[in-house]
Formats: structure tokens, C-alpha cells, sequence
């Protein structure tokens, strides 16, 4: 079963998007800041990171290049979910690591396409 990672300071969000991918059949623990989240990817050693960008504390391009010097021989997938969706923001997105930049609100199948990509079925 593959480990999804969904960090986001917007409690309802982040709980609504594990209960859909719990009910895909995914294994997923919640975060709602980046610094829980730094603990938790090196606990949890997830398939997929979901990581918002502006949240208090650690921003989601920080715990990404974090991510991804920290798991250097593992490989998780890193997936923005945010609500910034300017040329500059992918941009952005795209320097710090990420694999992809959904912009919010983000439909239930579209998050499941996303997440399937990378984790499979």
C-alpha cells in the first residue's frame, strides 16, 4: 500500500484529502505545518508528499528541498497543493523540486490522477 504525506495548515482540507485517499486504498498521515511535517516524512517515509506552500513556520518549497536532500537515495513524490497559480508560481514549484503544481480548488479525481501517477492504483 503506497504512503501518502498530506501537509497543509488548513485542517479541513487536509482531512478531507485523507479521507479520499484512504478511501483510494492509500496509507496517509496528516500534517498541518511544516515542521510536523519534517518529523513525519522521516518517520513515515512517504511514496507521495501533498505539501501547501504557504503555511506558518517551514513553507512548502523549504520542506520540499529538505525533502529531497534528506531522502537523497529515496525518491518520494512531491506534489504542490496550493492556491497560487501564476507562470511564476510552477515556476517556483518546479526549482524547489516538486513534481507537480495543482492549483486549488483541486477536484477529488484530479487529486486521485495526481496522486496515482506517482504511487499507482
Amino acid at each position: 500500500m503506497a504512503r501518502v504525506l498530506c501537509v497543509d495548515d488548513n485542517r479541513d482540507l487536509a482531512d478531507t484529502n485523507a479521507t479520499l485517499l484512504r478511501m483510494a486504498g492509500y496509507d496517509v498521515r496528516v500534517c498541518y505545518d511544516g515542521a510536523e511535517a519534517l518529523t513525519a516524512s522521516e518517520e513515515f517515509c512517504p511514496d507521495v508528499c501533498l505539501l501547501d506552500l504557504n503555511m506558518p513556520g517551514v513553507q512548502g518549497e523549504h520542506l520540499a528541498v529538505w525533502i529531497r536532500a534528506r531522502e537523497a537515495g529515496r525518491r518520494p513524490a512531491l506534489i504542490a497543493l496550493t492556491g497560487y497559480g501564476r507562470e511564476s508560481d510552477f515556476r517556483r514549484t518546479e526549482l524547489a523540486g516538486f513534481d507537480a503544481h495543482l492549483v486549488k480548488p483541486v477536484a477529488p479525481n484530479q487529486l486521485l490522477d495526481a496522486v496515482r501517477k506517482f504511487a499507482g492504483p
